[in-house]
């Protein structure tokens, strides 16, 4: 009993640090020009025409692969196209990326990716749960990951899992976390094009509507990274170092 409460105690303090550090994240980005930033970039893919939501989500799947954190690319989609076309296209890019990093882990650099997993000191339990639970425990990894998003896709492959099981386990667990950061990048890109408006700010009950909107997904996400850290420590005998709730690197998302 003491131990959960101990445990209990550490998590929130985590999150309680992950707040006040995005909250700082927050105000160091009203200094940036980041209203222009998305300007240029926005021209830049409009010059591809209809081909630029393709564009974006092939840079999203090379910088995926190439270990590069997913998670300010996935706020770059939400604000670039919203939340609707953000979601899908981080949804299918993210999928997209970690099916063909299993495939590289599994088939084409299996001795690499071998080596990169014995240092790791979480792989041999991981591996473990997976042949024993499969999708199940890929799912709870993807909600609560232990290895950071792209070296964890590589890894994966190594283990017993079915590709296709893989793929449908890692495309809907990572939905959640997916939509959390993609709103998050729609509402400051919108904040920002209403803050340079004729009228110089944000309506009050658009600002209200905004936030409340992004409360009810933070608590939703924490939720159920909550459930799947009990569920990871409970059947796959696995204890998540941290309560962070996504590498994408997004991250990684």
């Amino acid at each position: 009993m003491v131990r959960e409460v101990k445990r209990a105690r550490s998590s929130n303090a985590k999150w309680m640090v992950g707040g006040l550090l995005i909250a700082v994240l927050f105000a160091v980005a009203l200094t940036l020009p980041l209203k222009q930033w998305i300007a240029d970039m926005q021209g830049w893919l409009d010059g591809f025409g209809p081909w630029g939501l393709a564009i974006f989500a092939l840079i999203y799947v090379a910088a995926a692969m190439l270990f590069v954190p997913g998670v300010a690319i996935t706020l770059a989609a939400g604000a670039l196209f919203g939340f609707g076309w953000g979601t899908a296209m981080v949804s299918v890019s993210s999928t997209t990326a970690a099916a063909l990093a299993f495939l590289i882990g599994r088939y084409l650099a299996r001795s690499a990716i071998e080596r990169k997993a014995a240092a790791n000191p979480r792989f041999r339990a991981i591996d473990r749960a997976i042949g024993q639970n499969g999708w199940k425990v890929i799912a709870l990894l993807r909600l609560v990951p232990l290895i950071p998003f792209s070296l964890s896709n590589y890894i994966y492959g190594l283990t017993a899992i079915r590709f296709w099981p893989y793929v449908l386990a890692s495309w809907v667990a990572m939905l959640p976390t997916t939509c959390m950061y993609v709103y998050f990048g729609h509402v400051a890109a919108a904040g920002l094009s209403d803050a340079g408006g004729e009228g110089g700010s944000m309506s009050a009950g658009k600002l209200a509507l905004m936030v409340v909107g992004g409360v009810a997904l933070v608590l939703v996400t924490l939720y159920i990274a909550r459930l799947a850290r009990r569920a990871l420590s409970e059947q796959a005998g696995l204890e998540p170092a941290s309560g962070s709730v996504r590498d994408r690197s997004r991250a990684d998302a």
